[in-house]
């Protein structure tokens, strides 16, 4: 299913991390081109050698590495991830002037290349070919090898193509990756290849049919193509840029003592390959507010390298090659983000944004693959009610369900909040946005998150609302559940709501219902201005009827009556509000992902659940 969500994720889920330069190489040539070309063949053959698994590129001349006079005519893409730092990607795309010249063309021979073309309806005039899609083996599973295949065929769409053809690798599930860009295989076509030492196939696409699942990044790198950066002459733009010196030594005093801003709720975050930041760490090192240090980035390296090639049996040697590799001349210490935590005087040393998220989210691959990982990781989703609704922030941000949050409450905590909040003693007191905030950031330092410590009010509820993706609403107060939902609906934005009772999950795809009726009409006509004085009966009689009296646990509707007389508000226990956050964390995969997921309220209850009648378990043999 295709959302108003999953159509906007293709464009932004791959992000504008990478550096993308572009330049097209003359049909004779040029000695201005010559270094460049030199250059770009080097990196293309050390890429494909991939340490001996495809031999013929190891044995190249060094000035000819990877020759072929195909280069000549095609637009060349270099991929970095810093404007100024080493090429990490590189991708070709060949034009009709050099049609002649497809490999594809030579795959196929003459005869069947022109039958292909005639069964497409396509002429060699109107035919590009894109070829050569190598990353680095450093940068490797982070989406830049889908973000330059879009970048190519984006740039053949503005170009005019009616017909993009090439050969695909099949050992690797290439053809597969192709595929969700909506190319398709050439019956027939599929045969073993020496040079490569894998299957081959022919695959071809036509624009006018979009791209699959990456259409919308497809568009966007058709848009933005005659704006890209022109690659320079010369072989050091392609070179691999050496450490600076500045990273050769570490700033003394990696372990201090004291101070933590108590308010504080964002980290600092360091990068020590820029000099502006390692001066600013060795000046938080030599201030003594640092408590600890924790550096484990050995132990995350290792992780890195090993879930990169699960299929490989690594030896102890193995491993300290790959890690050389990875850090390419960086020191170790200066490798990735050092994340400064004020709140606990915690410094901790983590692997770079894509790298660290590849990491932690590995285990959640064939649930949650890659790409879709970073799809998420793209959408922001708001949160309000940060009591119960601490448990779904907390499940989305260890998820990787949203990589944005906003974050609303004007509460603080309480010792009665601990029957159900993870949270500890030495929080007493702290804003709920605030601690939620907090525990986010500590187990993704890269989160994007705003707070609201007035919770949803007049003045601020128009800016919290402004380029949500998802809304989880968990308030308290009638009338900001109503007002959410008002201004989510006007907004097209979905909301999702636990109840913390027998499992009870609600969801209202306003995405995809503009028009559907509030809570699903449980309150009829009645909107948020109706319900701006109601005494303490009245809101619960509300809340009664915005759950429904009919389906709530026998005990809920016992405590009902009971509130503000012998108890000062409704029972809620831990374990139903991890139960919430798990559903909530659930639905929101499901609807940003553009999963089924309707409009509805759903019930997991544990209680009818977990019965003897759903009892799977044989029973054990009884011993007379």
């Amino acid at each position: 299913m295709t959302n108003r969500v999953g159509m906007r994720a293709a464009t932004d889920f791959e992000g504008s991390r990478w550096h993308i330069s572009a330049v097209q190489i003359p049909v004779d040539g040029g000695d201005e081109h010559e270094k460049l070309l030199t250059g770009l063949r080097e990196l293309r053959a050390r890429i494909l050698f991939d340490r001996g698994r495809r031999p013929a590129f190891g044995a190249v001349v060094e000035d000819s590495a990877d020759d072929q006079q195909l280069d000549y005519g095609a637009w060349h893409f270099l991929a970095r991830r810093n404007p100024d730092g080493p090429p990490l990607g590189y991708i070709r795309l060949s034009t009709p002037a050099t049609g002649h010249l497809f490999q594809s063309l030579e795959y196929l021979g003459p005869e069947q290349y022109q039958r292909v073309l005639a069964d497409e309806g396509v002429d060699a005039a109107h035919t590009f070919e894109h070829s050569r899609l190598v990353v680095e083996h450093r940068a490797r599973k982070l989406g830049l090898g889908a973000y330059l295949n879009a970048v190519a065929i984006g740039a053949a769409h503005h170009l005019g193509a009616r017909l993009m053809i090439g050969t695909s690798g099949t050992a690797d599930g290439q053809d597969s990756f192709h595929a969700r860009f909506g190319f398709v295989p050439v019956p027939g076509t599929r045969r073993y290849t020496e040079r490569y030492t894998e299957d081959v196939i022919i695959l071809v696409h036509r624009p006018a049919l979009g791209a699959g699942e990456y259409t919308d990044l497809v568009a966007a790198m058709d848009r933005e193509f005659p704006a890209l950066p022109t690659l320079t002459t010369g072989a050091d733009s392609v070179a691999t840029s050496a450490a600076p010196d500045l990273m050769r030594q570490a700033p003394a005093g990696l372990s201090s003592p004291p101070g933590a801003e108590e308010t504080s709720w964002r980290p600092t975050l360091f990068e020590p390959v820029r000099a502006q930041d390692l001066a600013a760490l060795t000046e938080l090192l030599e201030s003594g507010r640092v408590r600890a240090v924790f550096d484990s980035i050995g132990d995350q390296l290792d992780e890195l390298v090993r879930c990169r090639e699960p299929q490989r049996r690594f030896t102890p040697e193995d491993v300290a090659a790959a890690v050389r590799e990875q850090l390419d001349g960086v020191e170790q210490w200066a490798y990735g983000t050092w994340v400064w935590y004020p709140w606990s005087g915690r410094l901790v040393h983590v692997l770079p944004c894509e790298e660290f998220r590849l990491v932690r989210t590995d285990r959640n691959r064939e649930k949650i693959q890659r790409p879709q990982q970073r799809r998420l990781f793209a959408r922001r989703i708001g949160i309000a009610g940060l009591s119960v609704g601490n448990s779904a922030a907390l499940t989305l941000a260890a998820g990787g369900i949203g990589g944005r949050f906003r974050l609303a409450d004007f509460d603080e905590l309480g010792l009665s909040n601990l029957n159900r909040l993870r949270a500890g003693l030495h929080h007493l007191g702290v804003n709920k946005a605030v601690l939620s905030a907090r525990q986010m950031f500590e187990v993704d330092p890269y989160l994007d998150i705003e707070i609201y410590t007035d919770g949803l009010t007049d003045e601020n509820i128009d800016r919290f609302f402004d380029g949500l993706d998802l809304m989880v609403e968990e308030c308290d107060s009638p009338k900001i559940k109503l007002a959410a939902r008002e201004y989510a609906r006007e907004r097209r934005i979905p909301v999702v709501m636990d109840c913390n009772d027998r499992g009870m999950l609600d969801i209202e795809r306003f995405d995809l219902e503009p028009d559907r009726p509030l809570l699903h009409g449980r309150l009829g006509s009645v909107g948020s201005a109706d319900l701006d004085t109601l005494t303490q009966a009245e809101r619960a009689d509300v809340m009664l009827a915005m759950v429904d009296p009919e389906r709530i646990s026998s005990e809920l509707a016992a405590a009902f009556g009971q509130i503000g007389v012998t108890l000062s508000t409704w029972p809620q226990l831990a374990a139903d509000v991890a139960l919430g956050g798990a559903l909530v964390a659930d639905a929101a995969r499901r609807i940003l992902l553009g999963l089924p997921c309707e409009s509805g309220r759903f019930y997991v209850d544990l209680a009818e659940l977990i019965a003897p009648e759903h009892n799977t378990a044989v029973p054990a043999a009884v011993t007379p």
